[in-house]
């Protein structure tokens, strides 16, 4: 059965960091799951707008936004990690403004 649904989540990496700490976001990117690259400067995960399944990120000014189009036991796994990896490589704890990270 096919379990696709929409996920989004803003994660307190903001807009206006130093670019040697978005430079260590992009290597973050480049060793996720599903990385495929960035297509008109977007990075994407599994496909595109034009697949089934498929992770998105922007900056946006209230943080690093996802959007993601798969199964939620899927997204929930690779948001984790993401949130993990990000952790590590940045030095700052990564998650999600409304459940108190800054």
């Amino acid at each position: 059965m096919n379990n696709i649904n929409s996920h989004n989540c803003n994660l307190n990496i903001r807009y206006d960091l130093p670019d040697e700490v978005w430079n260590k976001v992009s290597k973050v990117y480049e060793s996720m799951p599903g990385w495929i690259g960035y297509k008109s400067g977007i990075p994407y995960w599994f496909g595109t707008e034009e697949d089934d399944v498929f992770i998105e990120a922007s900056v946006e000014p209230s943080g690093l936004s996802f959007y993601a189009q798969m199964d939620k036991t899927d997204w929930n796994a690779w948001i984790e990690t993401f949130k993990l990896e990000a952790t590590k490589v940045l030095g700052f704890d990564v998650g999600e403004p409304e459940d108190g990270y800054v």
